[in-house]
C-alpha cells in the first residue's frame, strides 16, 4: 500500500484547508501502523484515501500494485470488497438486524448461499466471544459487544488490509484493550493494520507510529512496542 505525493483539500468557510499536503507513505504487507495527530489534522481523510473511498486532489494511491483511483468505480469497489476492511468508531451496524445478520451482510454481497453465510458469520462471532449473542440486535448489546460484532463483520471477507478509525474511541480501557488484542491477532495472521487513534496507549500497541499534522506525515518519534506476546 503506497501513497505518492498525495494532496487532498477542502473548502471550509471560504478558505482552502489541506487535509493531506504532498504526502508520501509506504506501508509494507503485514505492518501495523498507528497514525496520531491533532483533531482535524486529516487522519480520517488519510484512511478514506488509502481505502479507495475518497479521491485525492492530486497524487496516486497504490494497492497491490494497482493505481486505485485510475480504476473504474466498479473495479475500485470490487478491490475494496476483496482486499480492505474498515473499522469505525461508530460501528455502523444495522439497528434492525441481529448480530448474525450484520456479519452476514458482506457475505451476502459476495454471493454466498444463505447456509454458508450463517455458518461463517456464526464462526466469526464465536471467535470474537459473541457465540451466545447471535440473535441479539445492536440495542441489546453493550458498546464493546457492538464493536466486536463490527470486528467480526470486517473479517467476513478475509481482507488483507484493515483500516481502523478510532476503534477504541467509544470504549472503556478494558474493552478497548480487548479490541486492540483482536487487531494484534489479525496482524499476527498476516493482515496489514492502519489505525488512527488519539490514545497513546493504543498507539503503543502498533509496530510503528506516524504523526499527521498540517497535512504532512512524519515518524512520531515514539515507536510502538508492537504486538504483545
Amino acid at each position: 500500500m503506497r501513497l505518492e505525493t498525495v494532496s487532498k483539500s477542502y473548502i471550509h468557510r471560504g478558505r482552502t484547508v489541506a487535509a493531506l499536503d504532498d504526502a508520501s507513505l509506504e506501508i509494507p504487507p503485514g505492518d501495523f501502523v498507528a497514525v496520531v495527530g491533532p483533531s482535524g489534522s486529516g487522519k480520517s481523510t488519510l484512511l478514506l484515501v488509502l481505502g479507495g473511498m475518497l479521491s485525492p486532489s492530486t497524487g496516486k494511491v497504490f494497492l497491490n500494485g494497482r493505481s486505485v483511483y485510475e480504476l473504474s468505480p466498479n473495479e475500485r469497489a470490487e478491490l475494496r470488497r476483496r482486499k480492505v476492511g474498515f473499522v469505525f468508531q461508530t460501528f455502523n451496524l444495522v439497528p434492525y438486524l441481529t448480530a448474525l445478520e450484520n456479519v452476514q451482510i458482506p457475505l451476502y454481497l459476495a454471493g454466498l448461499d444463505s447456509a454458508a453465510q450463517a455458518q461463517r458469520a456464526a464462526a466469526l462471532l464465536e471467535r470474537v466471544g459473541l457465540g451466545d449473542r447471535l440473535d441479539h440486535k445492536p440495542s441489546e448489546l453493550s458498546i464493546g459487544q457492538q464493536q466486536r460484532v463490527a470486528m467480526a463483520r470486517v473479517l467476513a471477507n478475509d481482507p488483507e488490509i484493515i483500516l481502523a478509525d478510532e476503534p477504541t474511541g467509544n470504549l472503556d480501557p478494558e474493552t478497548g484493550g480487548q479490541i486492540l488484542d483482536l487487531l494484534e491477532e489479525m496482524n499476527r495472521e498476516g493482515r496489514t493494520i492502519v489505525m488512527v487513534t488519539h490514545d497513546p496507549r493504543a498507539a503503543q500497541r502498533a509496530k510503528r507510529t506516524l504523526r499527521l499534522a498540517d497535512g504532512r506525515i512524519s515518524p512520531n518519534g515514539q515507536p510502538g512496542t508492537g504486538p504483545s506476546a
